[in-house]
């Protein structure tokens, strides 16, 4: 029997997934500051036939930059870098669809694919918080429903620009003195409720012919959008039961939109802390937690819940008649039903909860050898119930060491992980079809 394959990326989140993980012995606090991180873990990654690497992102300072770094260079600039050190693994980056124009990113996109042979992807967010609304010149962040509406219009003017130029239109005959077909590039010629735009594209079409769209979505508006537009989807999920809804939901809401459900790949967060013994890695997740400051672990909680820390009281439950309904609150309503969810589940008081949560972190940790481990990545994709695993390690670049040189292997005895990449872009590496040329093919989309 052919076992189902596992998908892989690796999150590279500054320093780990902890907030105190830049505090971790051996580690260097300014490290994600610097280009050699990146490569660093990105050549490891395609070394392990990893199928990407991915840049998470957000356009404003934040305030707990007092208590850790945090992913704040420009991610595509990054990904640039890396794809002229690497020749296989897929550079997914996030770039907001509140704050950013379609063509600026249809074409940094398209440029970054063409120049990596095949092997970008792009994360489309709708940015929450009044920081990153002040920024760009708005008083407050956009309500929610706004942000999603707008985020679907965004991405199909993106896709129109994508397919402004057919496969064949860099034609390059010198002896015809005809550099491209101009009857094969066309406008975008959008028309819609937040934007107009002419096109065409200026960059040619790439060996994958569209770059692979991500995207994150637990509301009823962002689970719309990821099955609507989405490729990969990333999601929080802290149990079995959890991860199964979330799984089948959003592939049935991809099949009411007309694709198929094979096309969609599930991918949860997954938080690894990992020991060569079941107590070292106790051990280990123990000095994690106690490296993060709960000063820090308080107000970022606070601040998902949209709430005053100072009501968030350490041996207190949460206070739950000053907690929205998780539906109508705005921010990431992600990590507000994991939370949420979590703490009521548990019956946990506010110190539990973020112990539980690593500090603030939201996803799924995992903690244990790494039979332990590999036990669990295969389960969950047995289960039909994940597809693979955005990995979030809880030190970088140490804790991703410890799980190539041992889970990994064990993944591969298993039958469930490749040895040697199948193709050259990030779709051959996801198992997604190359898409056909179709101008038209988003006319209705909008």
């Amino acid at each position: 029997m052919t076992r189902r394959q596992v998908h892989l990326n690796v999150n590279i989140l500054n320093a780990g997934v902890f907030g105190g993980s830049w505090r971790f012995p051996g580690t260097d606090p300014a490290a994600s500051f610097t280009l050699e991180h990146y490569l660093r873990i990105a050549k490891r990654a395609e070394e392990a036939k990893f199928d990407a690497i991915f840049l998470a992102d957000g356009p404003a300072i934040r305030e707990d930059l007092r208590f850790r770094p945090f992913n704040s260079l420009e991610p595509s600039v990054i990904l640039a870098a890396v794809a002229a050190a690497t020749r296989h693994i897929g550079l997914i980056a996030t770039l907001s669809s509140s704050y950013n124009h379609p063509y600026d990113v249809a074409r940094r996109f398209a440029s970054l694919d063409l120049l990596s042979g095949g092997r970008s992807g792009w994360n489309v967010v709708t940015t929450a918080g009044e920081d990153a609304a002040r920024n760009f010149g708005f008083d407050a962040e956009p309500e929610h429903g706004a942000r999603y509406e707008r985020a679907a219009e965004f991405v199909a003017v993106v896709r129109k620009l994508w397919n402004s130029w057919e496969p064949d239109a860099l034609v390059g005959d010198k002896s015809a003195h005809r550099f491209a077909d101009w009857d094969k590039i066309h406008p975008a010629a959008h028309h819609g409720t937040h934007f107009d735009v002419a096109g065409p594209l200026n960059v040619p079409r790439s060996p994958q012919g569209e770059p692979v769209v991500v995207q994150a979505g637990a509301s009823k508006d962002g689970r719309a959008l990821a099955a609507k537009v989405g490729e990969v989807i990333f999601t929080a999920a802290q149990t079995e039961d959890e991860a199964g809804e979330y799984y089948r939901d959003v592939k049935a809401r991809a099949v009411v939109f007309g694709r198929s459900a094979d096309d969609v790949l599930v991918l949860p967060g997954l938080s690894t802390v990992i020991g060569s013994t079941e107590a070292e890695a106790t051990e280990r997740r123990e000095l994690l937690a106690e490296l993060v400051p709960p000063e820090y672990a308080v107000q970022r909680l606070a601040g998902q819940l949209g709430v005053d820390p100072e009501v968030l009281h350490l041996d207190s439950p949460l206070p739950w008649h000053l907690l929205a309904d998780p539906d109508a609150a705005g921010g990431s309503q992600t990590f507000y039903k994991i939370a949420l969810g979590l703490a009521r589940r548990e019956n946990l008081t506010v110190r539990q909860l973020l112990r539980k949560l690593g500090g603030g972190a939201g996803h799924r940790i995992v903690t244990g050898t790494p039979e332990q481990i590999a036990d669990s990545i295969i389960d969950w994709v047995d289960q039909g119930i994940a597809d693979g695993f955005n990995l979030m390690p809880d030190v970088l670049p140490g804790g991703f060491d410890d799980f190539v040189d041992g889970v990994v292997p064990i993944l591969r005895q298993r039958g469930v992980f490749r040895t040697e990449y199948a193709g050259t872009t990030l779709r051959a590496h996801l198992g997604l079809p190359v898409p056909g040329y179709a101008r038209e093919r988003e006319e209705g989309a909008a």
